[in-house]
């Protein structure tokens, strides 16, 4: 890296229409703040971007400048790669603009917002797009990774429902990538990650949905076994509008829950219905009838209820260690290696989500986009999470053993939004067949592999 002169900074401060923040600076520790409060990494300059003119101008200082370039839109990324030490952050945070299109069904959306923005937008036309499971998520991060949600059965990944992305490229270029323009560009967009450059805007397909009916259904852990036999059975052959998610977990010691239920450890499923309303409760007829939940807070809610249900049991800066894989099939050896480890929880955020990707998802090809695991049923992710540093140990030590015991069971990649720094290895099997094709797109618009704080694609001449 090369020594920055006070006059460059000073030079990149007035280029900017945003601030340019420096470690003498008052704000600068709640600027390098992440979500992960495991994270802490300290950059030399943080660029609060608030158009596309400041991102071309600080892609063109950390090229120029030889300096480690680091994008963050602002959300979660539980392997804080939205952040670096030493080098330059490009933060899109403050660019939060959107725009909604109720007659074509698309909303132009900025990379700064979050699912929250994006929803409360859509949710005025009666319409949304699938992405997430938390408001508080980036837009940028979790659909260039792939976008799951609530309605991934219903309406597939975000990245399927991406029609147009604005994208910096390295030498600060500007490009349009949709399906005729740059579209190998295009297809590496939609799954790679945030390796070929920063996006400024997407436009997103809309869907016509208000309301849904959903929320979590909870179980003793004593049934988990039944339960998660039931569940696999019932979400293979379930309608696409019927998502659910399993999981492990810890009630919060709080309402809406009863106090009898507090910090018990339990399974359940959340369920997420988004088809015609007048039918929801007959399809959850066969569910309630399965085994009587210990608690059923399934109903009509509207969807921006559904996205923010857990926001305020995970705000920023709780420490989080993520493992994950995705899964074809519960099999008994599997059932029985959840059953020893996800109910040795070892604080009461930590949990276990099992995502579906079948439905919708799976019926659009490998091929079509990067992202490479269409057969698969599940995106699982086991999280140790807690606000006190000190227990790092043990949250990191219960999700790597967790993972270690089902890692056997596994289709073998994993979702790159749920991965830490893993190693070249992980990536090359997250991507499979599709990782050569990344490679070539890389090397085509990155070739020297400035965009290198991610899940890192090498380019071919740093292969």
């Amino acid at each position: 890296m090369e020594t920055l002169s006070e006059e460059k900074i000073t030079q990149l401060k007035q280029a900017l229409r945003g601030r340019v923040i420096q470690p003498q600076d008052e704000d600068y520790n709640t600027a390098r703040k992440v979500y992960n409060g495991m994270i802490d990494k300290s950059p030399l300059l943080i660029a609060k971007c608030v158009n596309i003119a400041d991102v071309i101008t600080s892609v063109n200082f950390g090229r120029e400048n030889n300096l480690l370039t680091a994008v963050r839109s602002g959300g979660h990324n539980g392997g804080g790669l939205g952040i670096c030490d030493g080098g330059l952050v490009i933060d899109l945070s403050q660019m939060k603009g959107i725009h909604v299109d109720p007659a074509a069904k698309t909303a132009w959306v900025e990379a700064g917002c979050t699912l929250g923005d994006v929803d409360h937008a859509t949710h005025a036309f009666g319409l949304a797009t699938p992405s997430g499971i938390f408001s508080t998520t980036g837009i940028g991060g979790i659909t260039l990774g792939g976008g799951l949600g609530h309605l991934t059965r219903h309406f597939a990944l975000a990245i399927d429902n991406l029609l147009e992305a604005n994208i910096v490229l390295a030498d600060g270029s500007v490009v349009k990538a949709d399906a005729t323009s740059n579209a190998d560009l295009f297809w590496a967009l939609r799954g790679g990650g945030g390796n070929f450059g920063v996006v400024t805007s997407f436009v997103f397909k809309l869907h016509d949905l208000s309301t849904i009916y959903g929320g979590p259904m909870l179980w003793e852990l004593s049934d988990a076994a039944e339960v998660l036999k039931w569940y696999q059975k019932l979400i293979k052959s379930a309608p696409d509008e019927l998502n659910g998610f399993f999981a492990f977990l810890s009630v919060p010691p709080g309402p809406p829950f009863p106090e009898h239920l507090h910090a018990k450890k339990m399974c359940g499923v959340v369920w997420c219905y988004s088809g015609d309303m007048d039918k929801a409760e007959k399809v959850f007829e066969p569910i309630r009838n399965f085994k009587k939940p210990a608690l059923d807070f399934v109903g009509p809610i509207p969807m921006p209820a559904m996205n923010s249900m857990f926001d305020a049991l995970m705000p920023p800066g709780l420490n989080w260690y993520w493992k994950a894989d995705f899964v074809n099939e519960l099999s008994d050896e599997a059932v029985a290696a959840h059953l020893k480890y996800g109910p040795q929880m070892p604080t009461l955020l930590s949990t276990m989500h099992m995502y579906p990707i079948n439905g919708a998802a799976s019926r659009v090809s490998n091929k079509d986009t990067a992202w490479n695991y269409r057969g698969a049923t599940w995106a699982m992710v086991i999280a140790g999470i807690d606000p006190d540093p000190a227990n790092n140990e043990k949250i990191s030590k219960w999700a790597k053993d967790y993972w270690e015991a089902l890692h056997p069971y596994s289709a073998g990649g994993a979702y790159v939004n749920f991965m830490m720094e893993e190693g070249e290895d992980r990536i090359k099997a997250t991507y499979g067949d599709n990782y050569e094709r990344l490679v070539s797109i890389k090397t085509k618009y990155d070739p020297n592999n400035l965009f290198r704080v991610n899940q890192n694609i090498k380019p071919a001449v740093h292969a």
